[in-house]
């Protein structure tokens, strides 16, 4: 018996490149969001649970648009969020990223990734499989929390638009991550969001 959650960043939202906070998917957003439902068609999802935002919501319609036996609920501890401030060993390159984000805005980013933590990460009796629709940094928390890392690690795990990434837990035993930011169902001109671009 294994409990699965499958975690996915939302798909690319229009204007995204102009500095739009939210909105809805863009044209590449929806053939992205379409291509992770084909991935994800053969998974008997029991719950499909998504950021409050346009662009996961979006994301999660297109997703239950393949699977009508789940509905997908939105969850405020999935907004995207900063889980941390600066720490004793956050490396200085690193830095700059703060001088924008506020202390309440840490403060508020950590109470919600602890709250999420103790939501989701909870093993449930059978076998489940739960998707989780949310953001880049939210994602990264989850899977610096399953590795053990250092709490800065979560700067350096980010997820490419409709990437995906799988932990599990068998009985008795610790979560574990099968995959990170799997783009195997993304064609390379549909592979957006991350900082770098992908050598091949």
């Amino acid at each position: 018996m294994t409990h699965y959650i499958y975690l996915v960043r939302h798909g690319e939202h229009q204007n995204a490149e102009h500095g739009l906070v939210d909105g809805p998917l863009s044209p590449r957003g929806r053939r992205q969001a379409s291509l992770l439902a084909d991935r994800l068609s053969g998974v008997p999802l029991s719950a499909v649970w998504h950021s409050p935002l346009v662009r996961a919501s979006e994301t999660a319609r297109a997703v239950a648009d393949r699977l009508p036996a789940v509905a997908p609920e939105p969850s405020a501890l999935l907004f995207d969020c900063v889980p941390t401030g600066l720490t004793p060993d956050t490396p200085a390159a690193f830095e700059s990223f703060f001088g924008s984000i506020t202390e309440a805005e840490v403060d508020a980013g950590r109470a919600q990734m602890d709250d999420a933590v103790n939501e989701f990460l909870v093993r449930k009796p059978g076998d489940v499989h739960e998707l989780l629709i949310t953001h880049n940094f939210v994602i990264a928390w989850f899977v610096r929390e399953v590795l053990g890392a250092p709490d800065w690690r979560w700067m350096t795990l980010n997820q490419a638009h409709c990437g995906l990434s799988v932990i599990s837990q068998k009985q008795g035993r610790p979560w574990t991550l099968i995959a990170h930011n799997d783009l195997a169902h993304l064609p390379v001109e549909l592979r957006t969001g991350l900082p770098e671009t992908l050598p091949f």
